[in-house]
């Protein structure tokens, strides 16, 4: 009898430091008010770098990272609620499950972090366009984390203020089709059918009148390209 009571003693405590060990990983997913330690400085860090944080960078969670996040929010289409849940995380182009960053490639992309950045970005900015098209979309994309003028990761390539419609209209939230995904793939491992542009617009639809002062060296489906 006792050796059974043992065995049911064991079981729970077992199953109890799962659960302990489980709300911890989710917690550790999850920011807010009040939160310290290096994933609020990295958080920090690419808010201060895109324009949203007035205040500093020093691991801490508090009123200025409170109001960079939600600027940051409402500014990409997310519930503007001042935490850094897993969407928001995903936006700000960190890990979901560690408190550590993950070390990227030579180019800024990290393969296991950002496929799904890349994917989205490609779905939504190349509906109705063909696979090419939307190849080259994503070699823009990489092009510009590469390039000196512009975020060196491609979370801060994306969601560089006001650089794409999808992301201020909250498109890029849209679940990637399977084309979007091998689009990606075939971007990230070197194909580059622009051969190094910088910049893709529609002409039909866009409004900005400084992009017309790119140089157009390629069309492809609805899109132009230039490399400056």
């Amino acid at each position: 009898m006792k050796k059974v009571i043992s065995i049911i003693l064991l079981v729970i405590f077992t199953i109890s430091i799962g659960s302990f060990l489980h709300l911890e990983n989710s917690h550790a997913q999850t920011l807010a008010w009040g939160s310290k330690g290096e994933d609020v400085r990295i958080a920090q860090t690419k808010l201060k770098n895109w324009g949203y944080l007035d205040g500093r960078v020093d691991g801490t969670f508090g009123k200025s990272t409170y109001d960079a996040v939600i600027k940051f929010q409402k500014s990409n289409g997310l519930t503007a609620d001042g935490v850094i849940g897993p969407q928001t995380r995903a936006a700000l182009g960190m890990p979901s499950n560690t408190v550590k960053p993950t070390t990227p490639a030579s180019n800024g992309v990290s393969r296991s972090d950002d496929i799904h950045l890349l994917a989205r970005i490609i779905h939504a900015e190349t509906k109705g366009e063909p696979y090419l098209g939307q190849v080259s979309v994503g070699a823009v994309i990489l092009n510009r984390v590469r390039h000196p003028s512009f975020p060196n990761t491609l979370a801060g390539v994306v969601y560089q203020p006001c650089a794409f419609e999808p992301v201020k209209n909250g498109a890029i939230n849209e679940a990637p089709n399977d084309s979007a995904y091998n689009a990606a793939r075939d971007a990230l491992n070197g194909w580059d059918p622009t051969g190094g542009a910088i910049y893709f617009w529609n002409p039909a639809t866009a409004t900005s009148k400084w992009i017309w002062s790119r140089k157009i060296t390629l069309e492809i489906g609805n899109h132009v390209f230039a490399h400056n």
